[in-house]
């Protein structure tokens, strides 16, 4: 289905690429032929990946950058366009999540993960959508939102993430529309569970908690990274050149079971609250 040389001659910056659906990311772009800039606070991982990729036979490089400072988003792509000429293709992946009774949480946990995932959004797609447009430059963002961040859903449990992806999708489709006629395009991708090293930990620290999530999912599985960085590799390409503004949910159909991925955690008994709050504090 996919050409080998679908993204070739793409430059594709990619945050929170080092981990996660992130690296599951740029190791598919870097297989149909795009050049990879990984962007994320913790070095190590991004120094592993891009060196997954060159031993492909890729080219990748990194930066580590907080993306809740401006600055420190503008370093960053200045170095990926030292490294590679340009940049013409953004993809917003890095988050932060965590279970959570809301009336436990600290204001300082709710700013830590809206500055990440909402600000830090707006950041990297300010920084790159002003270059474009002063140099008359075509791009293409590719936001990572979830199922709950839907206007008509949400989840308990999840404020902070709930909020905060509210506000890149409506970024997503607000900007679609502003900036089309600079010729750049914006959508994103809404993804139900896929299990990864952090977040999956911190969502469903038990095996107990994992199998209840499983037997809950009409397809009685979680996704595959593969089936995400496909649908990621999709919408980038020129195959997808007319698709602006949307959202595509892969999530095996468990948002349609009911609204809120986690809102059946209301009836979780408190020794299981106890392995969620837990395991969230051990990761600080």
């Amino acid at each position: 289905m996919f050409q080998k040389d679908l993204l070739k001659g793409r430059s594709i910056l990619v945050t929170g690429g080092g981990t996660g659906l992130g690296r599951s990311m740029a190791l598919r772009f870097a297989e149909l032929g795009a050049h990879l800039f990984l962007v994320a606070r913790r070095e190590e991982p991004l120094k592993k990946t891009v060196e997954e990729i060159r031993a492909a036979g890729g080219h990748a490089a990194y930066s580590s950058a907080d993306i809740r400072n401006y600055e420190a988003v503008e370093n960053a792509i200045e170095a990926a366009e030292k490294e590679f000429g340009s940049v013409d293709t953004l993809v917003n992946n890095a988050a932060g999540n965590f279970i959570a009774r809301t009336e436990k949480l600290s204001p300082n946990a709710f700013n830590a993960v809206v500055g990440i995932v909402l600000q830090g959004t707006f950041f990297c797609t300010l920084a790159l959508g002003k270059k474009w447009i002063a140099r008359k430059q075509p791009g293409t963002i590719l936001n990572i939102v979830t199922t709950y961040a839907s206007a008509n859903s949400g989840s308990g449990f999840v404020v902070p993430s709930a909020c905060a992806k509210a506000g890149v999708l409506a970024l997503t489709r607000s900007l679609a529309v502003e900036w089309a006629r600079h010729h750049i395009r914006l959508n994103a991708i809404a993804p139900g569970p896929f299990p990864t090293e952090g977040a999956w930990s911190r969502l469903l620290p038990s095996k107990d908690l994992e199998e209840r999530a499983r037997n809950h999912h009409p397809m009685k599985r979680f996704g595959r990274h593969e089936e995400l960085a496909n649908l990621a590799a999709y919408l980038l390409s020129e195959q997808a050149a007319y698709v602006n503004g949307e959202c595509v949910v892969i999530d095996g159909g468990l948002w349609l079971r009911g609204a809120g991925e986690f809102n059946d955690f209301v009836d979780l008994p408190d020794a299981a609250w106890d392995l969620l709050e837990n395991a969230r504090k051990s990761q600080r």
